[in-house]
């Protein structure tokens, strides 16, 4: 069964950082492109990063980039995303798989 678990969501403050995972089962993460996405309270999903099966090139969303990484552990069947400098626009549930059809990380960026 394919299936991916996201973990390490909480509450971070503006400017800190946080790191998220997801696990995957069912299928192998180095096998194709994966990304994480976000869906703000009131809003529709949107992908935050995504980075390629071969050579690992990834790619950002604007509103991102320069303070998020998102990464790959093989060994490990694992995908990662790295958030520094985070902003209260960040708080959202965070997806590791397209339409945020998973069940989610939540992070909440807050004073």
């Amino acid at each position: 069964q394919v299936q991916v678990v996201e973990s390490g969501g909480g509450l971070a403050q503006p400017g800190g950082s946080l790191r998220l995972s997801c696990k995957a089962s069912g299928f192998i993460v180095s096998s194709r492109a994966m990304g994480w996405y976000r869906q703000a309270p009131g809003k529709g999903c949107e992908m935050v990063a995504t980075i390629i099966n071969t050579g690992g090139r990834s790619t950002y969303a604007n509103s991102v980039k320069g303070r998020f990484t998102i990464s790959r552990d093989n060994t490990k069947n694992m995908v990662y995303r790295q958030a520094d400098n985070l902003e209260t626009e960040d708080t959202a549930v965070y997806y590791c798989s397209p339409q945020c059809r998973s069940q989610g990380t939540r992070v909440t960026v807050s004073s």
